[in-house]
């Protein structure tokens, strides 16, 4: 409210938001009380009903749709408000973590366990990172609802179930590297996002790329050979297996699980940004293009012309609407 709202006024983000429906008691009813997406045999019925032009209604129920979302404005402070927690939280953990003898020699997780010192500091990281999770759970259910709503759902519980676990049983020590290592890259798709929300596309392309790299490297190389590794193999040498400790393993290759489909979808959306000279949309979003179903009109009409291949405008080859990190 005090900070990242004035930066957004700043840098000339509107607080409006998409274009509104006109108002129509019929069309609102069947919105409200039958469906939001209504298929061809209603539409039909509906165009004979009002004398409207399917299409026309179409438009309607599309404007309806996204004129409930949230505004570019809404979503800056949201994400600046998420980037401000990533990056603190992340360097205070590098801060942390770079004296703990764990943090260079993994084995140091185990030894003398579970008969380990939890200091202020390392108490004060747990709770915060915990609150914050707990935050993004509630939070879920009140933003914009996106395709990889399960998968945020399954890896919310995984979190906040890990991060319990493992400060009842003490197994901070571990606990605190799976936490610096998720936090090394969300600040930077944080980033991605407000630089496409102020419209620098080029700033935005930088950092959504620094991130998938950084997000690859953390998520499919670092934590499977060293976070996995400490936990599957050197904590069965040390102290052995017992049974939270199949619980916690549970919990990690769970996440392995999800990093491997989330490395997915950067890659795809990396790859369609090269092969095709272009931004593509953000395959987890659920937000409808303003003139989806016009320019498919539009195109086999006009032929070749000024639009991308998903019918979305361009300037010096980036995307002037629907981009990988909108929300």
């Amino acid at each position: 409210r005090f900070i990242a709202k004035p930066c957004a006024i700043n840098l000339g983000i509107q607080d409006s938001g998409p274009h509104r429906a006109q108002p129509n008691a019929i069309l609102e009813k069947v919105f409200t009380s039958v469906t939001k997406s209504p298929d061809g045999k209603r539409l039909e019925g509906l165009s004979k009903q009002l004398d409207w032009d399917v299409r026309k209604i179409q438009r309607w129920f599309r404007h309806r749709r996204n004129q409930d979302k949230p505004t570019t404005l809404t979503k800056f402070c949201e994400s600046m408000w998420r980037f401000t927690f990533y990056l603190s939280i992340f360097f205070y953990g590098i801060r942390f973590l770079w004296t703990a003898p764990w943090f260079w020699d993994t084995r140091q997780c185990w030894y003398n366990y579970p008969f380990q010192p939890l200091t202020s500091r390392l108490y004060y990281y747990y709770i915060l990172e915990l609150a914050f999770y707990w935050s993004l759970m509630f939070s879920q259910f009140t933003d914009i609802k996106r395709k990889d709503f399960l998968i945020m759902f399954v890896h919310h519980l995984a979190t906040i179930g890990l991060i319990t676990f493992s400060y009842m049983n003490n197994m901070v020590r571990v606990g605190t590297l799976v936490l610096c290592l998720h936090d090394a890259s969300d600040f930077l798709l944080e980033a991605a996002k407000l630089a496409n929300y102020a419209k620098y596309q080029r700033l935005c392309d930088a950092f959504f790329m620094l991130f998938g790299v950084v997000f690859i490297v953390t998520r499919l190389g670092i934590y499977p050979f060293w976070i996995l590794n400490t936990t599957l193999f050197e904590s069965w040498e040390l102290i052995g297996p017992y049974p939270s400790w199949w619980l916690f393993n549970g919990l990690l290759v769970t996440l392995q699980i999800l990093h491997v489909i989330w490395s997915y979808l950067i890659i795809r959306t990396a790859y369609k940004a090269f092969v095709r000279g272009k931004v593509s949309k953000d395959d987890r979003s659920d937000v409808e293009s303003s003139s989806e179903e016009e320019d498919v009109t539009s195109n086999s009409t006009k032929g070749v012309c000024s639009t991308s291949s998903n019918g979305s405008n361009r300037i010096n080859g980036h995307v002037t609407s629907g981009q990988w990190t909108e929300e």
